[in-house]
């Protein structure tokens, strides 16, 4: 399993985002995107361009304007920002696009495959829908320890300390 080139730059582009937003102005031209990740003014456009679209970051046109985040970056989930740059993990499609050389997969109703990536999906999705964008701002090694906590099976990870926080929840 792997994450795209797009995925992994256009979240180190919403980080920045997330760890300029409270300097002012506020935004980040794409030059100065490029230049702190060191990629192409083009692909970083490309990027914002993207993540615009899925209404996570906002553009000002004008010499002060640049590229912000629409929300606080502890609203912002590293689930949604990744799903924004490629997508779920799995989804009910991917079966009608494997269907060999039938127009449906054969295995509709008894798939043990599909319950495995449906379960997988959820599972990725249960760890980075509590994380959010201030947290991997933040220090690298609490998030490191938050997802060394030992857990059951089928314990649920509960939020970075940062989310549970802005959640009203206790803290690890």
């Amino acid at each position: 399993m792997r994450f795209s080139s797009q995925e992994e730059y256009g979240l180190r582009c919403m980080l920045q985002l997330a760890r300029h937003a409270p300097a002012p102005p506020g935004a980040m031209s794409i030059a100065e995107v490029a230049e702190h990740e060191s990629l192409s003014p083009a692909y970083v456009a490309k990027l914002m361009r993207i993540l615009r679209q899925a209404g996570l970051v906002e553009g000002t046109r004008g010499q002060k304007g640049g590229y912000q985040l629409v929300r606080p970056a502890y609203e912002v989930t590293i689930g949604e920002v990744l799903v924004a740059l490629g997508g779920k993990l799995y989804s009910d499609e991917f079966c009608d696009r494997h269907a060999g050389n039938e127009r449906r997969c054969v295995h509709t109703t008894d798939c043990s495959i599909r319950s495995l990536w449906s379960g997988l999906d959820r599972l990725v999705h249960s760890v980075l829908d509590r994380c959010t964008l201030a947290d991997l701002a933040g220090d690298p090694a609490q998030v490191e320890r938050w997802l060394a906590r030992p857990t059951g099976p089928r314990a649920v990870p509960t939020a970075l300390p940062l989310a549970a926080a802005r959640a009203g929840a206790p803290g690890d």
